[in-house]
């Protein structure tokens, strides 16, 4: 039997899940439609890909800094300034856009060229990610605004958001990329911009859900420096958090690089296509697990801002028990079709029992990864992302040596997948558990 708790969560966590899947989906259906341009043409999207994703994660703060802090004002009943701090995050939203911008841009073919690719695709990913870029402020407004109405308890417009952009994505890549009528066919150039012109119709979506709240509780719409600053400054924790998960994960492809090239029982094309298909799957389960992460970022913010420490506490211990049964299903379902899924992805026999075995570690520790999700969502709610900084950097001190040091010593890919699994997410749930312990991260008010 669900309890008020259990069903305020799933209100949250179901939506924030669909939204997070429907957000690669944007990815996913450019890679689909320039796959049939050819092959150069899918592997300069793929390098763009990279690159974009790259400076998106960055700006995440955007996104989980706005819920904390718009959720924590909701939680003080303040509901005016609540959405002042969601529109200042906006503000700085399109400040950042206007920086990538101008910065990308023009660095568009050396950050592609930086892959080493041959020169017909580097072209021709220089040109995706060029175009890509005219979209970054409306991206990252997105992000902002996406963030303010988590705060607020409202995850069914982002989803409904992310649906309806998803939809116009594929249809504006399928007139741009081939022609249709008098619309030339652009190739390439109009997959990105397709991407970009949905991303900005979407952008507008919710900018005018969060304006029309704006307006009925007096909110201001004008951007205030002082506001911008501190979301700013509020921000900066969270980048580096940000920074050191992708410094593991670029760690981790390098360890299981070198299992490839000293030997680990299989070719070392098999070894690598091996790991980027786990990769994938650990990626994608990890929606899961982090859409219990948003629900748990959204209430921590509104019960500490409600002064209720109590509760806070309770529904921490619940959300926990959540992540542990998320992780366990993940986890059953993951193993149990782990001998027949890789053939699903690739038709070369020699890679499935690599990755099988990579699923099955995988699957072992999809209960710790639930812990590990939840409680940063916690944190990040409450504000922490001071700790959460310093202690992504104890992490990566501890992990980076150890998965290196196996990937030399016994150069299996397995022996990598243990180390992401088990070290990486043990030692994130040995730094999120002594915190989440303390009552140091509990801080009451609208502060």
């Amino acid at each position: 039997m669900l309890g008020p708790r259990d069903r305020e969560i799933l209100r949250l966590a179901v939506p924030a899940f669909l939204a997070l899947v429907a957000e690669p989906l944007y990815l996913l259906a450019d890679a689909a439609i320039v796959g049939h341009l050819g092959t150069a043409e899918l592997a300069g999207l793929g390098i763009a890909a990279v690159v974009l994703q790259t400076f998106v994660g960055l700006c995440v703060f955007l996104a989980y800094g706005t819920t904390a802090a718009v959720a924590r004002l909701l939680g003080a009943g303040d509901l005016r300034r609540a959405l002042d701090q969601g529109i200042d995050g906006i503000w700085l939203a399109v400040l950042l856009g206007v920086l990538v911008m101008a910065v990308g841009i023009p660095l568009s073919r050396p950050l592609v060229a930086v892959f080493g690719a041959g020169e017909a695709v580097t072209d021709l990913g220089a040109t995706y990610l060029r175009v890509s870029l005219l979209g970054a402020v409306p991206l990252l407004v997105m992000l902002a605004a996406t963030g303010v109405l988590r705060g607020l308890q409202d995850v069914t417009t982002p989803l409904v958001v992310a649906i309806a952009g998803n939809a116009l994505n594929v249809v504006l890549n399928l007139v741009l990329v081939f022609g249709a009528g008098p619309v030339p066919a652009l190739g390439i150039a109009g997959s990105a911009l397709g991407s970009v012109i949905a991303q900005t119709l979407s952008a507008l979506a919710l900018v005018v859900v969060v304006a029309r709240g704006a307006h009925r509780h007096g909110a201001s719409l004008r951007p205030r420096l002082p506001g911008i600053r501190a979301a700013g400054r509020a921000g900066v924790p969270l980048v580096v958090r940000t920074l050191t998960l992708r410094a593991a994960l670029i760690v981790t492809t390098y360890a299981a690089t070198l299992t490839a090239v000293r030997g680990t029982g299989a070719d070392e094309a098999v070894t690598l296509a091996a790991h980027q298909l786990a990769a994938t799957l650990w990626g994608f389960l990890a929606f899961v697990l982090d859409a219990i992460a948003i629900a748990a970022q959204a209430l921590t913010g509104r019960s500490l801002g409600a002064g209720d420490r109590e509760g806070t506490r309770d529904t921490t211990r619940r959300m926990v028990q959540w992540g542990v049964g998320s992780g366990v299903v993940t986890g059953v379902l993951l193993a149990a079709s782990s001998p027949w899924l890789p053939r699903l992805f690739t038709p070369d026999a020699s890679v499935h029992p690599l990755l099988t075995a990579a699923l099955l570690v995988i699957a072992l520790g999809q209960p710790l990864a639930g812990v590990v999700f939840v409680l940063d969502g916690v944190l990040i709610g409450a504000g922490d992302g001071v700790y959460l900084a310093w202690g992504g950097l104890a992490v990566l001190v501890v992990y980076a040596p150890v998965v290196l040091g196996l990937a030399l010593l016994a150069p299996h890919l397995v022996a990598v997948w243990v180390a992401l699994t088990f070290v990486f997410m043990g030692a994130r749930a040995v730094v999120l558990l002594r915190r989440a312990r303390t009552d140091a991260w509990m801080v009451t008010g609208a502060a």
